[in-house]
């Protein structure tokens, strides 16, 4: 079976998380990380965006009120992946982490890309990076295509962007 790939100009528009209580992850996405609140639903359902579109992000206590994040071992979402547009700004929101004494899980640079990695507090994966241009991606001699990889990010490197 022969597949084309879809429309290079598809995106992903917004995604949508269940958490247990409405201000807590508007306190965390707002306040912590910066977004801005578009829409709210009461204690039911919350829009945040960056920049004045309509949502970036969702959040819905539809099914999940005061419930737990899903135990490890079962499928679900692995993290959530907010793009920033430079270093200085990636280095913004690790200072907002810092301030906010919210811990990481990890930090990386995948030659590619610069990446934090953190647990938001319904305990759903959070990735904060920033790409770096195309040109500067890493490739292999032999085809041409991206030799990613992961090392350790120098967070006082970055921290000091952000100064």
């Amino acid at each position: 079976m022969e597949v084309s790939p879809i429309d290079s100009r598809v995106e992903i528009g917004h995604v949508h998380l269940k958490v247990a209580d409405i201000e807590r992850a508007l306190d965390f996405y707002c306040r912590v990380l910066g977004f801005e609140l578009q829409q709210r639903m009461g204690d039911s359902a919350a829009f945040v965006s960056a920049g004045g579109y309509h949502h970036h992000l969702g959040f819905n206590t539809w099914q999940s009120k005061g419930g737990s994040p899903p135990p490890p071992g079962h499928t679900g979402l692995f993290h959530v992946a907010i793009r920033y547009p430079d270093r200085r700004s990636l280095a913004d929101a690790l200072r907002r982490l810092v301030a906010a004494g919210v811990p990481l899980d990890g930090a990386s640079d995948h030659g590619v890309s610069e990446a934090l990695y953190l647990r938001d507090p319904d305990g759903n994966g959070v990735e904060l990076y920033r790409d770096r241009p195309v040109e500067d991606w890493p490739r292999p001699a032999d085809d041409g295509g991206v030799a990613m990889y992961s090392i350790p990010l120098d967070l006082q490197s970055l921290l000091a962007e952000a100064e």
